[in-house]
């Protein structure tokens, strides 16, 4: 009987270990707002590969007389002339406490690239994404809202 108990015991600790890990886990899809404007950007989605974080662009959100499927211009290497949508613009993250860091991010628009670190918050609802160069005080950050 005790083995029993102490069974169904660690079974529910480990469901609610992992139920809490999802719940503050930035994989999944997320509307970017762009910091400027307040004005939504995109959809993208955040996967899990090979242990790191990569997010991809599923969708803009455009004004009618913008070119809806732009290029990656401005961008070098790889990256250039890449349609916008399915570009990978997030990559290399890694878990580092409650964030997650060591990556880059893209800005397409203008084509440049800078490290990156993001971490959920607001009940796993709200992203803080920050781009920088060097040091994470000189640098933008973005505030990406989940997409249920």
């Amino acid at each position: 009987m005790r083995k029993h108990v102490s069974m169904a015991l660690a079974a529910s600790l480990y469901l609610f270990t992992s139920l809490c890990y999802a719940q503050s886990s930035p994989i999944g899809l997320w509307k970017t707002i762009d910091d400027k404007t307040g004005k939504p950007k995109s959809l993208v989605r955040i996967v899990e590969v090979g242990g790191e974080l990569q997010g991809k662009i599923e969708k803009l959100f455009r004004e009618a007389d913008q070119n809806q499927n732009p290029k990656c211009e401005q961008c070098d290497g790889a990256f250039k002339d890449q349609p916008f949508i399915g570009l990978t613009i997030l990559f290399g993250l890694h878990k580092d406490g409650d964030e997650y860091a060591g990556g880059k991010i893209l800005d397409p628009n203008e084509g440049k690239l800078y490290r990156s670190k993001i971490a959920v918050f607001d009940n796993n609802k709200k992203l803080n994404v920050r781009g920088y160069i060097g040091m994470p005080l000189l640098g933008r950050t973005q505030i990406w809202e989940r997409v249920e």
